[in-house]
């Protein structure tokens, strides 16, 4: 029934972009096309109800201002969320994919190598490969189990390596250097990203301290003379 009002309502175009950005919030996402769209209008209707009631050219402003957010409010809504979970996998991916290694190194064929390693780890990345994993023994192939997995993946240096291991797969390579190689560049990000966020701290501290300790200071050192101004 819901599918029906949304077909009836948006394009087939316009539900497919939202039901592929839902996809990338992962496999235990509570969201769905109907219930967004539903969010959607009900806020829009409320940006337009409070333009009215707020500005003395309603007229003019609620209807533009009502259809840019209409416009921007997917992005405003998806954005964060798909970049929160982008950097957690990659955090993910380094432990993950470590395991998977050793794993295969010990004598796992791939598939039991990526079984073994999402049940020992409790992880968002660990929860997507269980996935894999599930709909490989209802029987889809690794590779098609692997496919629906990049459309929940928002990261390309994630992607990076299923399509990796897809190849592996399909044509029997070592993937083992390849995952190696693959750890050490993420292990690189991490601790670029890292310095990069430690040598921005003293410019938020400075920001802080001008913005609150500042006028305190002011206060603290002319407030004496400021009471004996006044008495």
């Amino acid at each position: 029934m819901n599918n029906n009002v949304l077909n009836f309502i948006y394009t087939e175009k316009t539900i497919k972009i939202i039901e592929k950005r839902i996809k990338l919030l992962g496999i235990n996402t509570k969201h769905n096309a109907f219930k967004f769209m539903n969010l959607r209008v009900l806020t829009s209707f409320l940006v337009f109800i409070l333009v009215v009631w707020l500005s003395d050219f309603s007229y003019i402003l609620a209807p533009i201002l009502t259809y840019l957010y209409y416009i921007i409010f997917p992005n405003l809504y998806f954005n964060p969320k798909i970049k929160k979970r982008k950097k957690t996998l990659e955090y993910n991916s380094m432990y993950f994919f470590e395991i998977l290694a050793l794993s295969i190194e010990s004598g796992n064929n791939l598939i039991n190598a990526l079984d073994l390693t999402s049940q020992s780890i409790d992880s968002s990345l660990a929860l997507e490969f269980r996935e894999v994993i599930r709909e490989y023994k209802l029987g889809k192939s690794l590779n098609e189990a692997l496919d629906d997995l990049k459309e929940r993946i928002p990261s390309d240096i994630v992607n990076n390596i299923i399509l990796n291991l897809k190849e592996a797969n399909l044509f029997g390579n070592n993937i083992l250097d390849t995952l190696y190689n693959q750890i050490d560049y993420i292990r690189d990000r991490i601790v670029l990203e890292n310095r990069a966020y430690i040598n921005k701290l003293p410019l938020k501290i400075s920001i802080i301290s001008v913005v609150f300790f500042l006028p305190l200071l002011l206060l603290l050192i002319l407030g004496p003379v400021i009471l004996n101004y006044l008495s």
